[in-house]
């Protein structure tokens, strides 16, 4: 029996228009389909896909608990994995949706690695909350030949003073509860009159502001772009 084909497909930063006419054919032809889910609430990549997929499909969540740490983490990932694999070795193609794109600090590589020696794997990549976010501010994230450093806010203070000295544009991303120390990062480092922040890009109650006007309490899609240099596009 041919075996069926694991396809990692990228739904974007949240609004379906941004989601590509690939992704979107694969699922609405998908007959069985798995997607990260919160232990509570709904799961945001499937709300993208939600008019893709058929009544019919097969749908198999991987409900990950949100907070830090591995586990139990792994262990969920484990379980999801042996029912896809179930599903790759009757024949049937899984495609497993992602938010954002699925190799973009995407869950879906933790399924690539546990299945990707046994089935065959396509991927379809997704647009990026990063993108999404520049696009939201019109602001270049990057020109000629800067260096761009994409850092978690999860990352101590020490550490992140250090990566962003050494580059010429960041973003932050994972800000969430930590937007307070995050803020005061970059107003010890002379750099929040440099720095934009972005919730729920591409959503329509998407926030994009300058980052001395953003809430102290930010959402976890929520994101701090800094250029520290001039403006790209002035010379």
């Amino acid at each position: 029996m041919t075996k069926g084909c694991l396809i990692g497909v990228g739904t974007g930063p949240g609004d379906p228009q941004l989601v590509t006419r690939r992704a979107w054919a694969l699922v609405e032809s998908a007959e069985v389909i798995a997607y990260p889910a919160p232990d509570t609430g709904t799961s945001f990549a499937r709300s993208i896909m939600a008019d893709a997929i058929s009544q019919h499909a097969i749908e198999i969540p991987m409900i990950v608990p949100m907070r830090p740490g591995r586990a139990p983490a792994q262990s969920i990932y484990d379980a999801a994995a042996e029912t896809i694999a179930g599903h790759l070795a009757a024949g049937q193609d899984v495609v497993v949706l992602c938010e954002g794109d699925p190799l973009f600090y995407g869950s879906f590589m933790y399924l690539l690695v546990r299945l990707r020696d046994s089935y065959p794997v396509q991927i379809v990549p997704g647009v990026t909350s990063l993108s999404a976010c520049a696009a939201a501010q019109a602001r270049p994230l990057v020109a000629r030949s800067d260096v761009l450093s994409v850092l978690p806010g999860t990352m101590d203070d020490d550490q992140l003073a250090a990566a962003i000295g050494a580059a010429d544009a960041v973003a932050i991303m994972k800000v969430g509860r930590h937007m307070p120390r995050l803020r005061a990062l970059l107003q010890r480092l002379g750099l929040v009159g440099s720095a934009l922040y972005t919730s729920h890009a591409s959503l329509p109650h998407e926030q994009a502001l300058p980052l001395a006007e953003a809430p102290d309490e930010a959402p976890y899609f929520s994101m701090i772009l800094i250029y520290k240099g001039d403006d790209p596009w002035i010379s």
